[in-house]
């Protein structure tokens, strides 16, 4: 079975190569910005959207064009590929998958996409019209290579993404069944009865990340101690993100690892972040990355993950008799089955109840 797999690494630009990047980074802006602005004016003119080709025919029409001749600085490929990152954007936005397109901004997250003519050294990767960057390679590199991008954050840290196709040879995992509930007291609990707690990382680290932001609020825009205010701020942000993904990343490996088929709910995270007392919790959580993670995972061990609907009254539902609860409120975390007398933990009766679910839908296609 082939499969895509990302595999990131840091780089180590010295303060030249930095420059040049700089001038790819730029000029790749530049490509997206004008292509989504080009977009824009050229619908309101005549009702129609322009193509990715002739958006690419534009932005080489720009090369020749004396007021930026600057642009045959960059890579061309780059500049196509932020062309068809705009034409992505669009068929995203219409699909409901993402908000309308942005322009991008000098302080966001950089990045540039080669489709070939990267190479890997010992030690180095070679970008063109940049040269040989300083690399740390944490792991080998696997496959056949599709595309690299290189990345700079907003605390000025550089990474290169290497996309790779990749041959496995998938065995069937034989190991035990569980349903999954996600929740905000505890991360998840399974059907055996497990509780993972939810780390909290959010309100954990926001009494310092006002503190930074109130810092930066004060500091007069276009200062040096501005950009040093919002240096301190992305740190903290970046950390914040970091300790999340790697809480996601090991409880999926972990439940991937240890079960065969696993059971979860279809949540609509979107819809229910629009409860404003919850809504930072909701987002801290990370549901949707989690699930994610868990479904390509556990295809790559040989498993299963099966979504149940997403109206389904797991946590109202007797796991025993198949009662519904409808009066059942959010602050009952135990409550008594009328029909079976069951005490019921309201957490566990709704893992068991989508394993069950799931199963059933797995016999059913």
């Amino acid at each position: 079975m082939k499969i895509q797999k990302g595999m990131k690494y840091r780089i180590y630009p010295n303060k030249e190569q930095q420059q040049k990047l700089a001038i790819q980074f730029g000029h790749a802006r530049f490509a997206y910005n004008s292509t989504l602005a080009n977009r824009k004016s050229h619908y309101k003119k005549t009702g129609k959207g322009l193509s990715a080709f002739d958006s690419m025919k534009l932005i080489t029409s720009a090369k020749l064009a004396t007021d930026t001749l600057w642009l045959t600085q960059a890579d061309s490929q780059v500049l196509q590929q932020k062309t068809r990152d705009v034409e992505t954007a669009y068929k995203n936005f219409f699909k409901g998958l993402a908000g309308y397109p942005n322009f991008k901004r000098k302080h966001d997250v950089q990045s540039i996409r080669y489709p070939q003519r990267v190479k890997f050294n010992d030690n180095k990767t070679y970008l063109p019209k940049v040269g040989h960057v300083k690399t740390v390679f944490h792991r080998p590199l696997e496959g056949k290579q599709k595309s690299t991008t290189v990345s700079k954050t907003k605390t000025g840290k550089y990474f290169v993404a290497v996309l790779c196709e990749i041959e496995l040879d998938i065995k069937v995992h034989e190991g035990p069944s569980v349903g999954i509930d996600l929740g905000l007291k505890d991360f998840y609990i399974t059907s055996e009865g497990t509780k993972v707690a939810h780390p909290k990382l959010l309100k954990k680290s926001e009494r310092e990340v006002k503190i930074a932001q109130r810092k930066l609020s004060k500091k007069r825009k276009g200062s040096a101690n501005r950009n040093k205010a919002r240096l301190r701020l992305a740190l903290k942000h970046e950390r914040l993100a970091n300790s999340r993904k790697d809480f996601l990343h090991k409880q999926s490996a972990f439940l991937t690892l240890k079960y065969s088929f696993i059971g979860t709910e279809s949540l609509r995270v979107r819809n229910m972040m629009r409860n404003h007392c919850l809504a930072k919790s909701i987002g801290d959580s990370g549901w949707s990355e989690f699930v994610r993670q868990l479904g390509y995972k556990s295809a790559w061990k040989g498993g299963t993950v099966f979504k149940i609907g997403t109206f389904f009254p797991s946590s109202k539902t007797c796991n025993n008799c198949g009662y519904i609860n409808n009066n059942l409120k959010l602050s009952d975390r135990n409550w008594l089955c009328p029909e079976c007398q069951n005490t019921l933990d309201r957490d566990i009766n709704a893992a068991l109840n989508i394993l069950k679910e799931a199963t059933a839908g797995t016999a059913e296609c």
